[in-house]
């Protein structure tokens, strides 16, 4: 089975139930995450507990995968497998895993394939099996992540006009992950249910998103993405003192790198990144020079060794939490200075 953007909405109800490989693919990251988030809940109580799998994991064990599937939780309950890879590194665990009887009778598959396309060797492998489903996911528009929001605020008891739910659209950069978030705070904030909806006003907005820990940590996310080298000593002092998360820091730029990412396919070959970020809605007034100087320096493959770097210090800093703030401020020097070098 394959799916896109356009009717995965309409595929994953059936898929859930009949496929036991999941396959997300696709420049838009944040939508391939949601989308894996809609099938484990359409999953409901099949779905279990959660094991996951890194793609260099497989790629040095790809025997891994069929074990797995067929592997049984200490009290015997029901689980779904997660695996976050870059490019093709699932591809012989795959081929392994398709090979043996593991996928009829074993656990959900689900694998976050960055990087790849419905057009690489994992996708071929997997969209011709009834037993799998192969889901590419292209950059939104703002017309489209607007609908998104105002189904998420229907499903939260929230009524909420096009105006509000583009404004959140744009607000969170097109991320249909981070506008799950809000909606989740402003269905908190109004106490709102499906069954007690309540009416969503701009004070609502405004209450929910006036102080947040991004407002402290855009100008540290700025200085290390432009690549401003006078201004970073000052901004980590203050992270420091402010005693700010590293990993929520970290959570930062991999989304402000996921919007670089959907501008920057956007944009293709113009230019002007500061002509270009100047005409787009969805891009927040107050962030626009600097995304458009971000834009200049981080474009094809330096954008995307940004996010895979981005992505392995995430990791880096879950695994090692004494050492995270030393190696967070490293890791920021030398994100740093590839930007000072970067402008195009």
């Amino acid at each position: 089975m394959k799916a896109k953007n356009s009717n995965f909405g309409q595929i994953a109800p059936r898929a859930a139930q009949a496929a036991k490989i999941f396959f997300f693919c696709g420049p838009d990251e944040s939508g391939a995450h949601a989308a894996a988030t809609r099938i484990v809940t359409l999953l409901g109580e099949r779905a279990g507990e959660r094991v996951e799998i890194g793609g260099a994991e497989l790629r040095r064990d790809p025997v891994r995968l069929a074990d797995e599937t067929r592997s049984t939780s200490l009290f015997g309950d029901a689980r779904h497998i997660v695996v976050r890879a870059q490019g093709e590194e699932a591809l012989d665990a795959l081929k392994i895993l398709t090979e043996s009887e593991a996928v009829a009778d074993g656990w959900p598959v689900l694998i976050l394939a960055s990087g790849a396309t419905d057009k690489s060797r994992s996708a071929k492998l997997l969209e011709k099996r009834d037993d799998a489903l192969v889901a590419m996911f292209y950059p939104p528009d703002l017309r489209s992540v607007t609908t998104d929001v105002r189904q998420m605020a229907d499903a939260a008891g929230l009524r909420m006009g096009s105006d509000l739910a583009q404004r959140i659209a744009g607000s969170v950069g097109l991320d249909t992950r981070m506008a799950g978030s809000e909606i989740a705070k402003l269905a908190l904030y109004l106490d709102a249910a499906p069954e007690a909806p309540r009416t969503v006003e701009a004070a609502d907005i405004d209450a929910i998103g006036a102080e947040t820990e991004d407002d402290n940590l855009n100008p540290l996310v700025d200085a290390v993405l432009s690549g401003d080298l006078r201004r970073l000593p000052d901004e980590l002092s203050r992270f420091v003192q402010l005693s700010l998360n590293p990993v929520g820091a970290v959570l930062a730029m991999e989304r402000r790198a996921s919007q670089l990412s959907t501008l920057s396919a956007r944009m293709g070959n113009r230019p002007d990144a500061a002509a270009f970020v100047g005409q787009q809605p969805d891009v927040f007034f107050r962030d626009k020079p600097a995304i458009a100087d971000q834009l200049a320096r981080w474009r094809g493959p330096r954008l995307a060794r940004l996010c895979t770097r981005l992505v392995d210090l995430h990791r880096q800093l879950l695994k090692d939490s004494a050492a995270a703030e030393l190696n967070f401020r490293i890791a920021c020097t030398n994100i740093a200075r590839a930007a000072f070098q970067n402008r195009t």
